[in-house]
């Protein structure tokens, strides 16, 4: 969707998946031995439809992945990132979303200048530090330079970084995790659409049936135990969520107290209304009982699995972003929450550095 309605501004600091949602797509070529080139959005000077940080990747067999605007500039930085594989120099360039269009053609309103830095994937040992970091959910911070060599670093911290003159620097962190109490085929399909949005899915439960009914195909870790009792060995954060779904209270209230007793941004109980207000009175002493969603998910009228899993994750991405969930042409507010609104933050971007930091 087009953030064109933001007013022109500085840009404030964004705190979103960004080389997540490529990297797959990089390491895979990286494996198989075919060179790839970055196109990373650095500055603009005015509103846009995507975060500081948004990447495209183009492999040398000619297929790409990723974006930096609402589609208006892709086609320009795409023939860059192919030079740019073809052996052409590595650069920071600016283009605008007018710079396609003929004399007479309108403007797009989101056409401030982009300022994208092209250059090869970053080489060993980054590679490999940020696979590892992606896939094992480990903080990492990645700096690029953008001034020729264009060298790239990582390290724990910013601090530990060498300083490269001007540069654009991301820290990675672990995905938020989506705790849900339950292994049943509405657990399943939430957790393929969770992952589509960089959420960890654990699955809880603890009858050995469930557990090990197969419709788990590596989208979640599905754990046998009392939703309580791995609470309590692995703490919940406020980037966290938890949605009861078993149908069973022996599991889901005792997911829920678990829940609710903590800072998990998010908790959540499927079922009727006629179910949920047994569940608050069998509930009625649990602290937090207040931050209890229940009937889980939002007012969309769907009645598949697909259509409940993606009201139960649209609700939580509202609440991660401090929203209502109302239509967007019933708003004024910015399209995209910043960094203020939102709970989830899952990588924090930096935009350019005119020294070390």
């Amino acid at each position: 969707m087009d953030d064109c309605r933001r007013r022109p501004g500085p840009e404030p600091e964004q705190e979103v998946h960004v080389l997540r949602e490529v990297w797959t797509f990089v390491d895979a070529h990286r494996r198989a031995g075919r060179p790839v080139a970055l196109a990373r959005l650095v500055e603009r000077d005015g509103p846009g439809s995507r975060p500081l940080g948004a990447t495209m990747a183009v492999a040398e067999d000619g297929t790409w992945r990723g974006s930096l605007s609402g589609g208006c500039v892709e086609g320009i930085v795409l023939d860059a990132t192919r030079a740019v594989l073809a052996g052409a120099a590595p650069q920071v360039t600016a283009v605008s979303p007018g710079d396609h269009l003929l004399p007479w053609e309108d403007t797009p309103v989101c056409s401030g200048e982009l300022r994208v830095l092209i250059t090869p994937a970053p080489p060993e040992p980054v590679h490999s530090a940020i696979t590892t970091a992606l896939a094992e959910d480990r903080p990492l911070t990645v700096r690029v330079g953008l001034r020729p060599p264009h060298h790239w670093s990582t390290a724990a911290t910013a601090g530990q970084l060498p300083d490269m003159g001007p540069a654009f620097t991301e820290e990675l962190t672990g995905r938020p995790r989506l705790l849900l109490a339950g292994a049943t085929d509405l657990a399943a399909v939430l957790a393929t659409l969770a992952g589509t949005v960089h959420r960890k899915v654990v699955v809880l439960d603890p009858r050995p049936g469930h557990v090990a009914s197969g419709a788990f195909t590596g989208t979640a870790d599905v754990v046998r135990a009392w939703p309580d009792h791995w609470i309590a060995r692995h703490p919940l954060g406020v980037r966290d969520a938890v949605v009861s779904l078993s149908h069973d209270p022996r599991i889901d209230d005792r997911a829920l107290r678990a829940a609710l007793a903590g800072p998990a941004g998010y908790v959540a109980a499927l079922g009727s209304r006629a179910t949920h207000a047994q569940r608050l009175r069998r509930l009625a002493d649990a602290p937090g009982l207040d931050r209890l969603a229940g009937p889980a998910g939002l007012d969309l009228g769907g009645a598949s699995l697909a259509e409940s899993a993606l009201s139960i994750l649209a609700e939580l991405v509202a609440v991660d972003n401090a929203r209502g969930g109302h239509r967007l042409r019933d708003s004024d507010l910015p399209i995209r929450a910043t960094t203020a609104q939102s709970l989830t933050r899952p990588t924090r971007l930096r935009p350019v550095t005119r020294r070390g930091q």
